[in-house]
């Protein structure tokens, strides 16, 4: 059943092209025999004709080129059609595709028994349902055309025809769509007498693969009598592309080592021709490799996939001797399935040969020596090692270890990342006199593993002898810093402190002499021989040069080496406080209205710049009354702080009130301050006090004078 379809299908076409491109009745441009039908044979045996095509365009046959569907097949410049090599399976059947300089046309060769192969007409034009079979509706029957791509001059060029069997007299054919009066307009028209379908210019089946009109016919008014039919046109491939590579740049990395067969990356290629025929089935092959050592065939590409991988021995991929590490590979892809005829394209593939730690890093001796002076810290000695491997990665980068010979932590190692080297410092200062010779024990190892089969050995160890020479130390002051207790106002000439320095240089038997180096407020001396340290000024902790409480000097101690070393000490002497300094008050200076209504005058507040108990609470009292009225009096408030006030209102004038106070020091000590009192006049908010009475003033000064003679 499916071979009788395909039979009546074939007669069809061939009908169907029969009626589109007979020119006259006495030659048809074209295959004389659109359709042929043979049987499968076992093999298509190369070069051995199948049969003859005749192909006329009616002048002479001027360019004649023959395409086949299968690119395992050829056609002869005689028509005859063979095998380009021995076939087994060629497919349910063959399209030959004949162009000349003035037509072309399609044959179709039906091969009885065979299998559905790509490249089948239907994938080839992406027809859906039954290629050929003539659309009818009504009288209109039209076929889908078939128009090969590229098409070269002359144009316009007649492609298909509408028949209609039944068209009223004076009735036109028109057409409309894609390629008539819409973008691209003007590639198709129609004689509106006869019917034929014409090609205005060459197409692009890869700008569009087929296009879909409406066919209709019109009445003398222009009006449509006929249901607008569809007339497809597929655009048929021709193999104008040449395949691309557009995903670069393309790199691609292997590690070292690597068993034959490592996929290292894939190469694709993109054909803008129809997928579905062999015009986009893409071949790779490499063209060139460089370098082409240690073998010129490091590489293989699967020629379908693109996958390219390693086909030589895992000991030829080894990084560290090789003459390089990146190959470049020049890939080709082309079309037509690979054959010679195809179309092709290149590009640049990158192979990087990536490092892994199949080295272990040695030191290139077994022993270092270092030599440094005591107390000086920083770097001492660089320990070289080699590694082969790649510098840029952790299989070469170095780990420092002391494995051995550390006790204290004088001595840390880091990496130069520069060099590799490992940089041995040391971080605490050496004492000649405890150890004069130090011998440490070094590991060196990758940041990154090493592979399984290797193994750190003796060469990733190494010793440092490292000689401690002997300097003149400074002396050293025990304790440091140097604390006392003392109270302030001592005796010029007290002894402070006896202060003790040691010579860290004991096998030097040096003398040791003492000065002072800071003594700000210059209280202190020092005994030279024995460090006894004396006052030569009153201690006052009262003074600017202490804080808090503390006093701070510093000595020297030099020996007797050439040249001398010297040492510093410092002393803090912490003063006690002694009561040698009286209260004071504030304000010393208050103002009042002469009318107003309240008397309290000021509060008063008192300081002392002596410490507790020699301070608060202060005892607040008025000194005897330099006239005989009582007119002030003074009343505690709290430790601290006293109000005076009035006890009747009083002129405008000033007037000079002694105050009193007392702290609780043993012995207390008193100040008498004398308080400024201005009584100014109050109009509207505004104080004058401008206009004080003179006389009073004076002889209350006068009095207050005579009082204070009387008290002493």
């Amino acid at each position: 059943m499916q071979h009788k379809t395909q039979l009546t299908l074939s007669f069809l076409l061939s009908q169907v092209l029969l009626l589109t491109f007979a020119e006259d009745l006495g030659c048809v441009p074209g295959f004389q025999q659109k359709v042929f039908h043979i049987e499968q044979p076992s093999e298509f045996t190369k070069d051995q004709p199948i049969l003859n095509l005749a192909f006329d365009d009616c002048k002479g046959n001027d360019k004649l080129n023959f395409e086949v569907s299968n690119p395992d097949f050829k056609v002869e410049p005689d028509g005859s059609l063979a095998a380009r090599k021995n076939v087994t399976e060629a497919g349910r059947a063959l399209f030959i595709h004949a162009r000349s300089s003035q037509t072309e046309d399609m044959a179709e060769i039906v091969i009885l028994g065979g299998k559905e192969k790509h490249g089948s007409l239907k994938e080839i034009f992406k027809i859906e349902g039954n290629l050929g079979i003539l659309r009818q509706k009504r009288a209109i029957l039209l076929s889908p055309i078939l128009i090969p791509e590229n098409q070269r001059p002359p144009f316009p060029r007649v492609v298909g025809k509408v028949i209609n069997s039944d068209r009223p007299e004076g009735s036109k054919f028109r057409i409309s769509g894609k390629g008539v009066d819409q973008d691209p307009k003007g590639a198709f028209k129609i004689n509106e007498n006869t019917g034929e379908v014409s090609v205005t210019r060459g197409l692009d089946r890869e700008a569009i693969a087929n296009y879909e009109l409406q066919v209709e016919i019109m009445d003398a008014t222009g009006k449509s009598i006929e249901t607008p039919v569809p007339l497809d046109i597929i655009i048929i491939d021709q193999n104008d592309n040449r395949p691309i590579f557009r995903e670069g740049p393309y790199i691609g990395h292997v590690m070292e080592g690597s068993p034959t067969g490592t996929i290292v990356m894939r190469m694709t290629a993109f054909d803008a021709d129809d997928p579905s025929t062999d015009n986009a089935l893409l071949r790779y092959n490499i063209l060139k490799q460089t370098p082409d050592k240690p073998s010129p065939n490091m590489f293989y590409i699967d020629p379908e996939k693109g996958d390219i991988v390693t086909v030589v021995s895992p000991t030829l991929l080894d990084r560290e001797t090789m003459d390089s590490t990146k190959y470049e590979l020049i890939i080709e892809a082309k079309d037509m399935a690979g054959l010679d005829v195809g179309l092709t394209g290149t590009a640049t593939a990158t192979i990087l040969i990536d490092d892994k730690n199949d080295y272990a890093p040695e030191f290139t001796k077994k022993e270092f020596q270092a030599t440094v002076k005591e107390g000086v810290t920083g770097v001492i000695v660089n320990l070289t090692v080699q590694d082969e491997d790649d510098p840029a990665t952790g299989a070469w980068r170095a780990v420092y270890t002391i494995i051995n010979g550390n006790p204290g932590q004088s001595f840390e190692i880091h990496t130069n990342p520069q060099t590799n080297e490992g940089m041995l410092s040391v971080v605490k200062p050496l004492d000649y006199e405890i150890s004069a010779f130090h011998t440490l024990l070094i590991k060196v190892e990758n940041e990154d593993p090493l592979v399984p089969d290797i193994a750190y050995g003796p060469s990733s160890t190494a010793t440092v002898q490292i000689t401690v020479e002997d300097v003149n130390e400074g002396p050293v002051f025990h304790p440091n810093p140097m604390t006392v207790t003392k109270q302030e106002n001592i005796p010029i000439g007290s002894v402070v402190l006896t202060v003790n320095a040691t010579d860290p240089d004991t096998l030097q038997h040096q003398t040791i002499r003492y000065s002072v180096y800071k003594d700000p407020a210059g209280w202190l001396e020092i005994n030279p021989t024995n460090g006894t340290i004396g006052t030569t000024a009153i201690l006052d902790r009262e003074s600017s040069y202490v804080t808090n409480n503390i006093y701070t000097a510093e000595f020297l101690a030099i020996d007797s080496g050439n040249p001398p070393a010297t040492g510093t000490g410092t002393l803090q002497v912490t003063l006690e406080d002694v009561n040698d300094n009286a209260p004071y008050i504030k304000p010393t200076l208050a103002k009042v209205c002469d009318d107003a209504k309240d008397l309290r005058v000021v509060v008063l507040e008192a300081k002392d710049d002596d410490l507790h108990p020699n301070t608060d609470p202060f005892k607040f009292e008025l000194s005897k009354q330099a006239v005989p009225d009582k007119v002030w009096k003074i009343t505690k408030i709290n430790n601290t702080h006293a109000q005076v006030s009035l006890l009747q209102n009083l002129k405008k004038a000033n007037y000079n009130i002694p105050i009193l106070v007392t702290d609780s020091g043993k012995p207390p000590l008193t100040n008498n301050t004398e308080l400024k009192v201005q009584v100014c006049s109050c109009k509207k908010s505004k104080m004058d006090c401008s206009a004080a009475d003179a006389l009073h003033i004076s002889m209350t000064l006068i009095l207050f004078s005579i009082f204070s003679l009387f008290c002493l």
